[in-house]
């Protein structure tokens, strides 16, 4: 069993080595997505959206190139209102057709949460619970994903490629040189669809309990987890998807 799991990190190794030398340094975001989506990945790579303020630049660009890919959406049962609204809305208006709706298991949530009062004491614990193990899960019969992250966001984020491999999957990031400033203008030049919460002053969008408004002038992801050191849920740091 060692000796198969080892010849398999190799092999994907290998592919990832392959498609850093093939599209490393490709930034045209929908050439990328075409590239990974209809050729390199076909019915194995699936968008992981969060539908929140800056995502329907992404899934726009993954509907021009194939509105079939599988789209995983994680609801924590923490979210606003106003974001099951929109992934709705998204859907709809996109032509999106293989929405995945992930939720976490409720036998975990019972022991763990069973008051949901988790993010209260424990927001990594809470993350963990109703993201990151819903996700791996949900991923098992994938081997890449599409994330909309993008170098200006974090610290965090400051120097993610446009190919990684992460744990045992590759990670495409399409959108990771893209400014705030080319998001914002992409959006308004086509008139896609806002999140309503962003004109009331929710720049970056989570969970309802961990989500706040952020001042003006502020960082952007300010209001994420205000108050404490983290930056990330913990599904792109040391999740091993």
């Amino acid at each position: 069993m060692e000796a198969i799991t080892m010849e398999k990190e190799i092999s994907q190794e290998q592919a990832f080595e392959r498609l850093q030398r093939l599209y490393g340094d490709l930034e045209d975001s929908r050439e990328l997505l075409d590239a990974m989506i209809n050729r390199e990945f076909p019915g194995q790579i699936a968008l992981v959206s969060s539908f929140g303020a800056e995502s329907v630049v992404l899934l726009d660009l993954v509907a021009q190139v194939n509105p079939d890919t599988a789209v995983v959406f994680l609801n924590t049962e923490k979210l606003f209102g106003e974001t099951l609204k929109y992934r709705d809305t998204l859907v709809e208006r996109l032509g999106l057709t293989n929405l995945v709706t992930v939720n976490p298991d409720k036998q975990e949530v019972q022991a763990e949460d069973h008051n949901g009062l988790l993010w209260t004491r424990d927001t990594d614990g809470c993350c963990d619970l109703r993201k990151v193990r819903p996700l791996a899960r949900a991923m098992n019969g994938f081997d890449a994903w599409i994330t909309g992250r993008k170098r200006f966001q974090s610290s965090t984020r400051s120097s993610i490629p446009l190919i990684e491999l992460d744990g045992s999957k590759i990670k495409v990031n399409p959108l990771a040189f893209w400014s705030q400033e080319q998001v914002d203008q992409r959006i308004r030049e086509l008139g896609l669809p806002e999140h309503p919460l962003v004109s009331q002053g929710f720049p970056s969008i989570g969970c309802m309990p961990c989500t706040h408004r952020v001042e003006a002038g502020d960082d952007r992801r300010a209001g994420r987890w205000a108050g404490q050191d983290k930056t990330e849920c913990g599904i792109h740091i040391g999740a091993n998807i």
